[in-house]
């Protein structure tokens, strides 16, 4: 008992101490965040756009009837090849943006540069993530119309259908269309939206510094 005694005294006499922080510190905390965020951006991009290049090559050349089946359907059209090779010129843009944006950040000394930049780089995001979107539909419609038009067996189905047939399968792509999309947002929503919440909360801590 009488040492717990003699530790609260002791307890009692001290005094807390705080450590000061100046802001030169704070700006090269936010600083390396920041940057470590965008990196973090710059490598989930380039391994999403593998995965899906994995995702669209390996069935292709490891199976000869799924080779077969694409070809059948698309019959070698140049318009669909064109509109995939554009879309990975343009996934390939936004890679370079972000690693410039990388680069930019690494760079920058004043408060009000990094400030600018970090919403620059969360522009950068919302572009990819809403073009990711219209890239999510417009292959959707695609496939839909290639498969009814080039697929045989689905292009008599349909023309055995009659007309509520038609509209109800028409209605089920559609549905089927909007949640390939919603999945898609779901999935952008959690593997962007994390970082691009910190990457505004350090923007805010950075405004503070201004005042």
């Amino acid at each position: 008992m009488d040492e717990l005694e003699l530790l609260k005294k002791d307890w009692g006499k001290r005094k807390p101490q705080f450590e000061q922080v100046s802001v030169d510190e704070i700006y090269a905390m936010l600083h390396k965040k920041s940057s470590s965020i965008v990196k973090i951006l710059f490598y989930i991009s380039i391994a999403e756009l593998i995965f899906w290049i994995l995702l669209n090559s390996i069935p292709f050349f490891s199976s000869d009837a799924y080779k077969e089946q694409i070809n059948m359907v698309y019959k070698n059209d140049t318009t669909f090849y064109i509109v995939l090779s554009v879309s990975y010129a343009i996934i390939l843009l936004f890679i370079y943006l972000l690693y410039k944006a990388y680069k930019n950040i690494t760079a920058t000394d004043s408060v009000r540069v990094l400030m600018q930049r970090i919403l620059k780089t969360r522009k950068i995001i919302q572009y990819y993530v809403i073009y990711n979107l219209l890239m999510a539909f417009t292959a959707m419609v695609l496939g839909s119309y290639y498969g009814i038009v080039n697929d045989p067996v689905i292009y008599e189905q349909f023309n055995g259908f009659n007309q509520t047939q038609i509209i109800i399968s028409i209605g089920i792509m559609v549905i089927f269309t909007l949640m390939f999309v919603l999945l898609t947002w779901v999935f952008y929503r959690i593997l962007y939206g994390i970082l691009i919440r910190r990457l505004l909360k350090n923007y805010k801590e950075l405004k503070k510094l201004e005042i």
